[in-house]
């Protein structure tokens, strides 16, 4: 991944996939992790603790990439390493923590990604605190390991106002980080789980633009027309291999917040809209096809001067998003039958980012899974095009889980 980092500098044009890269190579945005696996010890009757860990590592090679800009990057990645901890200490009370490793390509440091208490009492209505993903599109509620495509972010559609800083900071520069951010969400599931949602209030960002310590206040709602998805909370998945049946769930997504971005001086309203759709079919064979698609529209208003598209550097008190449109579409078919330890799931993608300031960036994707144990175990092998710079790269990425 983080050889498209050189690419993208190539070219002017491609200056938002260059934000997208640079944040998705180096906090590889902490998504979550389904974290029912691992091992679970009792303690009594209503209380357990639960461990459980996560790996993805990946070689990349990108056209021009090199330090010399004249040959192939040759690049090995350590893009996430993360441990999880959960625990009930009550029959409606549970606790939940997990870790990433930042920077793992300059050594690492181990980060809190997520430290959330939780009342769940009903399918219908329960409350998480702490720090937790902000409710957006289905591609952050899968995070990387629960994806359906190794380069989710690497090659895709703009990130939400929590995905652009490293760490949390108080200086304008920053709204959140790994696509977490400090606050409470209200979720459940009605009509026989069908009708899923999750309100959640946020402080977004902090200082800067948002002069008047405005709130962030980030929505989604999704409808299950066959199949109802079963994942830990509000969380979603990208494929669930045929193991879910057939699948058919519409979601849709809102972020706003006021003095959202920009600078004290120029501060702007921020709106995030997303519309997303899975559809997962198992075949009479046994094999299943599987389509993704998202599409976005982000808009800035109250401030006529152009927002560049950049998180702001440390004490700039700048904070840019993404304006205008994106979509990003995958299809994949899993083959019924295992060769050696698992099964091929060749696939399709192709996304493209319209921004209001700013030349379409877009990238067609086409690669093959080889799935050994679900998104426990899986081998990616994949080919991008960069259509406008005419560039091309790969990825070979491996993920392990437990």
């Amino acid at each position: 991944m983080k050889d498209i980092i050189d690419y993208a500098t190539t070219t002017s044009r491609h200056y938002p996939l260059l934000l997208t890269a640079i944040i998705s190579s180096t906090l590889t945005l902490g998504h979550t992790s389904d974290v029912q696996a691992g091992a679970t010890f009792k303690i009594d009757d209503t209380k357990w603790v639960s461990l459980g860990a996560g790996l993805r590592s990946s070689f990349t090679a990108n056209e021009n990439a090199a330090p010399s800009g004249n040959s192939y990057s040759n690049n090995f990645n350590l893009d996430n390493v993360r441990l999880y901890l959960n625990g009930q200490i009550h029959k409606y009370l549970k606790v939940e923590v997990n870790t990433e490793c930042q920077t793992c390509g300059s050594g690492g440091e181990v980060r809190v990604l997520d430290v959330i208490g939780k009342i769940e009492v009903n399918p219908y209505v329960n409350l998480w605190v702490g720090r937790m993903l902000v409710p957006a599109e289905r591609r952050e509620m899968n995070g990387p390991f629960y994806s359906s495509v190794y380069n989710i972010y690497a090659n895709g559609t703009p990130f939400e106002p929590a995905d652009q800083n490293l760490t949390i900071k108080s200086d304008g520069t920053s709204a959140g980080s790994f696509g977490r951010d400090d606050g409470a969400t209200i979720w459940g599931a009605a009509l026989a789980g069908r009708l899923q949602y999750a309100f959640g209030f946020f402080r977004g960002l902090r200082g800067g633009a948002n002069n008047d310590d405005n709130i962030l206040y980030a929505q989604r709602v999704a409808y299950n027309f066959w199949e109802v998805e079963k994942n830990p909370g509000y969380y979603t998945s990208g494929t669930y291999y045929g193991t879910g049946g057939d699948i058919l769930t519409l979601g849709v997504a809102n972020i706003y917040q006021q003095q959202g971005v920009g600078t004290l001086a120029n501060p702007a309203n921020f709106r995030g809209t997303s519309v997303d759709v899975l559809l997962e079919k198992v075949l009479p064979n046994n094999g299943v096809v599987t389509v993704n698609g998202e599409y976005k529209n982000y808009g800035v208003d109250g401030n006529t001067l152009p927002i560049p598209f950049a998180p702001g550097a440390a004490g700039s008190g700048t904070f840019g998003l993404f304006q205008g449109n994106a979509y990003d579409v995958s299809a994949m078919y899993l083959f019924p039958s295992k060769i050696g330890y698992g099964k091929i799931q060749p696939y399709g993608r192709y996304v493209n980012n319209m921004p209001v300031h700013g030349a379409d960036q877009d990238v067609f994707e086409g690669g093959m899974n080889y799935i050994i144990d679900g998104h426990n175990a899986r081998v990616s092998l994949s080919y991008q095009r960069y259509l406008a710079a005419e560039l091309n790269g790969m990825t070979v990425g491996f993920q392990w889980q437990i």
